[in-house]
């Protein structure tokens, strides 16, 4: 649970502008359109909330998003970028044509441009083989029916001076980053070099993360559909588990950082028995250790569930590593494009670890282990999503119109709002051992609220 001191200050929260706005917006509904001063405040608590107000201090608060009653943008003489970035997610498709959708139909934008294979395309080696694509309507129609993302997507910092050049050069005044934290911070890079350089161009940022690890955000697009399809991931080991004597379901998911995924369809299929997540240590060894508590289990109820995120357990293959290595523990070298440190993988280990432990016992047993990762983040959004990416691309276009900048869209206290992106990727949001999430799935898988082993 976030604490007083821990919220960002007033200064944090207030979102960049290009200049005051001064056009009126062609949207003719009044009471669809946003007040400027309409804020969303952080904290929902009112003993938290009375901390501010006995100070007579206004508390922390994001802008609310929405159409604004004027524009920075006239939109019949600007031009539109979007990109996508990271790996593949539900509902990035769905984000896309939202976007064109809305700037077509409400804002009457003549020209919208689709960057391939993330900022790659927009100054990589290969942008002038891959061309930005004109996104119509026409093209936009029926990809959100799709996974992936037809833009094509890909990892790694890029020149920022040189996709500035790229926005400028192709007359873009708005550019939408569709990605994660590190996307996110990319695009605070690209807005830093636009204002460094003084030119109106407005980079906004809707957040995709499978692991729903973008702090301020309550949630992020495609989270919803990966819980629903590692659900069905558990439900296959479940029935493994129970058709077998002995036997265990082991299903590995996503969550490098943050086990929001492996909760919360840990949650949704009670059937799992124990939740491994990267926020909670554990051990395999010792009293009290996950292999005596697994086969005390067995032993009871003759099969288990297991689900695990794969940044969980990180520090027990290092260890078991640097054992056989005989030289002292430490993190492992190497990183992904994006510098992610390359993970080392957690199923293959705990399944190898879990038949050594079972045979040792003499304990007759089988292990099913399922790792859905890739088909989980390919799979088209489900409507829990669809809608909810409609909405994110609706109203990152009305930030972007009323020129704001270097913000990303977010929900918070069942509200879109305008986060400041310095503020979003400033700490990744994880699990709280000690809060309400964690103590629901204990309680739902009824494993023990420690496996160190003694």
């Amino acid at each position: 649970m976030v604490g007083v001191s821990e919220l960002p200050s007033r200064t944090d929260l207030e979102v960049r502008r290009l200049g005051a706005p001064g056009l009126r917006t062609p949207l003719r509904n009044a009471d669809l359109l946003v007040d400027e001063d309409d804020r969303v405040v952080l904290t929902s608590s009112t003993r938290k909330l009375q901390a501010f107000l006995d100070r007579g201090a206004r508390p922390p608060s994001f802008e609310r998003a929405g159409a604004r009653e004027h524009l920075y943008f006239d939109p019949a003489t600007i031009g539109v970028g979007v990109v996508s970035c990271g790996g593949l997610c539900p509902g990035i498709n769905n984000v896309i044509r939202s976007l064109v959708l809305t700037l077509v139909h409400h804002y009457r934008v003549p020209r919208i441009l689709g960057f391939r294979w993330g900022y790659a395309g927009l100054a990589g080696p290969g942008c002038e083989k891959e061309p930005p694509i004109e996104l119509t309507t026409q093209l936009v129609s029926s990809i959100h029916a799709l996974g992936g993302s037809v833009l094509g997507t890909s990892r790694g910092p890029q020149d920022v001076k040189a996709m500035v050049d790229r926005l400028e050069q192709l007359e873009i005044s708005i550019l939408f980053a569709i990605g994660g934290d590190g996307t996110l911070r990319g695009a605070s890079a690209l807005a830093a070099e636009v204002s460094r350089r003084g030119k109106d161009i407005a980079v906004i940022g809707v957040p995709k993360t499978i692991d729903n690890d973008i702090r301020w955000i309550e949630r992020s697009f495609g989270f919803a559909t990966a819980v629903e399809e590692a659900r069905q991931a558990i439900v296959g080991a479940h029935a493994e588990a129970r058709g077998a004597w002995n036997a265990i379901g082991l299903v590995k998911l996503m969550g490098r950082h943050s086990g929001f995924i492996t909760a919360h369809a840990s949650l949704a299929n009670s059937d799992v028995n124990f939740c491994l997540v990267p926020e909670v240590p554990f051990t395999l060894d010792g009293r009290g250790g996950l292999l005596e508590v697994l086969e005390l289990r067995l032993r009871e109820r003759h099969h288990a569930v297991i689900a695990v995120a794969e940044g969980a357990g990180q520090d027990l293959i290092r260890a078991e590593v640097d054992e056989h290595a005989r030289v002292p523990s430490g993190p492992r070298s190497g990183s992904d494009a994006s510098g992610n440190v390359k993970l080392e993988d957690i199923g293959p280990f705990l399944k190898r670890r879990i038949g050594e432990r079972l045979k040792d016992q003499g304990v007759e047993h089988t292990i099913k282990y399922i790792d859905p990762s890739y088909i989980v983040r390919s799979m088209p959004a489900n409507s829990l999503d669809a809608a909810f990416c409609l909405q994110l691309g609706q109203h990152a276009v009305h930030a972007g119109m009323a020129g704001r900048t270097d913000m990303v869209v977010g929900y918070w206290n069942r509200r879109f709002t305008h986060v400041p992106i310095p503020v979003a990727v400033a700490r990744r949001n994880t699990i709280d051992p000690d809060g309400p999430t964690w103590q629901r799935v204990l309680e739902a898988t009824g494993q023990p609220s420690s496996m160190v082993g003694s």
